[in-house]
């Protein structure tokens, strides 16, 4: 099928992608603002980024908020690839539609109702908030993301091959770790990649579950920008972006290599 872009098309695609990421090219830009004012441009400097390194509230807030985001990723992505197993391997067991429930739960929940539930929660235990409070919490709502990456890829997952293995005599365990983890590795890494990126974006149900000594870098931008916006304020706003863009352009590139890799072997099978 030919697709032709109109006129109309074009107008509408660059009006769409001037709408999402014009803002933050202009952040980008004025993060290496000379001028104080975030308004007037006054020249080109990196004065803001060395400013930066010299702001120890914003980079405990970030040391905090990466410590948050890696561990709460990686304890999310290890529940949600169980639960993911466990809702499309198992069939139907009981309680299965109430487990279906309460993990896709935190998709439609909105943040607050999140936040705030997990707030009396600790306080109910008495649990003092702070950087385990944050991370538990993180984790609660990352979780159900990455279920559902995972499961989707488990869904189309040919078990054939994990039959294969237990029938060479296999176990169970090393059947998972041998064929299943590989063959589903990309959606456990995608799984990983939006649950960190969630935790680092996260605001709302941090405030709810913050605690002295443990405010994450989204807060600590929040605090700043209703008092003004300052250049430094964009200084680690473009770093966060690399970051993130750094990321998706390094998953990009491996899945490609992987699927031209797949493709010259599927090639060189067929040439036998």
């Amino acid at each position: 099928m030919n697709w032709r872009l109109s006129r109309f098309n074009v107008v509408a695609l660059v009006f769409g992608f001037s709408f999402l990421y014009l803002p933050i090219l202009l952040l980008v830009i004025y993060s290496f603002n000379a001028s104080r004012l975030v308004t007037v441009w006054a020249g080109f400097s990196t004065v803001w980024y060395r400013e930066l390194w010299n702001n120890a509230g914003l980079l405990d807030a970030a040391w905090v908020t990466l410590r948050v985001g890696v561990i709460s990723a990686a304890v999310a992505t290890i529940l949600g690839t169980m639960a993911a197993l466990a809702l499309s391997r198992y069939g139907r067991f009981r309680g299965r539609t109430l487990m279906t429930g309460m993990v896709f739960a935190p998709l439609v929940m909105p943040e607050v109702i999140t936040g705030l539930s997990l707030l009396l929660l600790f306080v109910a235990i008495d649990l003092d908030r702070g950087f385990l409070t944050i991370t538990l919490a993180h984790i609660t709502f990352t979780m159900c993301f990455v279920t559902v990456v995972v499961q989707s890829r488990l869904l189309s997952f040919d078990r054939s091959l994990e039959e294969a293995a237990m029938d060479l005599g296999a176990t169970p365990f090393v059947t998972f770790f041998r064929v299943t983890l590989p063959l589903i590795w990309p959606a456990v890494a995608a799984g990983w990649m939006l649950a960190f990126t969630l935790s680092l974006d996260d605001l709302v149900i941090a405030s709810f579950t913050t605690g002295p000594g443990a405010t994450t870098l989204p807060m600590k931008i929040y605090s700043q920008v209703r008092l003004g916006v300052t250049p430094e304020i964009n200084a680690v706003c473009t770093i966060l972006i690399a970051i993130v863009a750094t990321g998706v352009i390094v998953a990009t590139l491996i899945n490609k290599r992987r699927d031209v890799r797949r493709i010259r072997d599927e090639q060189m099978a067929a040439g036998r």
